[in-house]
C-alpha cells in the first residue's frame, strides 16, 4: 500500500500524532484503505505531510451548506456515468465535487475555475469543453482529469487529488509529494475524508 513504508519509517522514528500545525496525518486499515486528516481521531494516525502552517493560518475549501443532499442526488447520474467511463470510483468524484464546488454547478472561484469540478479554462480547453457550466460536459472532462492524473501517478490518490488543486507540474517540481501549499494541504485530506464517507454510502 502507498503509505506503509511511510508510515513504517516515520513510526521508528517515534513521530507522534499530537502536533498544533496545520499537518496531515495518515493511516492504513485493515483492507488496505488510507485514511488521512489534519484532525486525527485514532490512534493508528501517523504524520504523513509536515508544513510549518497554522491551522488556523490553512483554510480548509468550504462546501456551501445550501448546496446539501438534493443537487448530489441530481448529478449523481452523471457522476455514476463518468466515473464508469474513466474506470474510476464514483465515490472519489462525488467526494472532489463536493470539496470542488459543494454541487454548486454555477460557481466560479476567484482564479476562473468553473462549475462542479472547477475547470480552469485551460483544462476546459484540453478536454474540449464547450460550455463549463454544463454539468455533464464539467463531470466529464474534470473525471477524464484525474482518471489521468490517477495514471501519471501511479494510482496514488493523494497525490493525484494533489495534482487536480495545485498542477501536475507543482506535484513533479516537488519531488513526486504534496506541494507546501496552504490551499492543497487542506484540499488532499478533506477529499480523502468525504472518500471514505462515501465509499460507504455508495456500497
Amino acid at each position: 500500500m502507498i503509505l506503509h513504508s511511510l508510515l513504517g519509517a516515520m513510526v521508528c522514528l517515534g513521530i507522534g500524532i499530537a502536533d498544533t500545525r496545520a499537518d496531515i496525518l495518515a493511516y492504513t486499515d485493515e483492507s488496505g484503505m488510507p485514511h488521512f486528516s489534519d484532525v486525527p481521531n485514532d490512534s493508528r494516525y501517523r504524520l504523513f505531510m509536515h508544513t510549518e502552517q497554522s491551522r488556523a493560518q490553512v483554510e480548509a475549501p468550504q462546501i456551501p451548506p445550501s448546496a446539501g443532499i438534493r443537487n448530489r442526488e441530481k448529478f449523481a447520474p452523471e457522476i455514476k456515468w463518468a466515473a464508469s467511463s474513466y474506470q474510476m470510483d464514483e465515490a472519489l468524484l462525488h467526494a472532489v465535487i463536493a470539496v470542488e464546488s459543494g454541487y454548486n454547478s454555477r460557481i466560479v472561484s476567484r482564479k476562473g475555475a468553473v462549475g462542479l469540478m472547477q475547470l480552469m479554462p485551460g483544462t476546459a480547453r484540453r478536454y474540449k469543453v464547450k460550455n463549463s457550466f454544463d454539468p455533464a460536459q464539467n463531470i466529464q472532462a474534470g473525471a477524464q482529469y484525474l482518471s489521468n492524473l490517477l495514471v501519471q501517478f501511479d494510482n496514488n490518490i493523494p497525490l493525484a487529488l494533489a495534482a487536480y488543486n495545485a498542477g501536475e507540474n507543482k506535484v513533479r517540481k516537488y519531488g513526486g509529494r504534496i506541494p507546501p501549499f496552504p490551499e492543497t494541504i487542506a484540499y488532499v485530506p478533506k477529499v480523502m475524508d468525504l472518500y471514505q464517507r462515501y465509499k460507504q454510502e455508495l456500497r
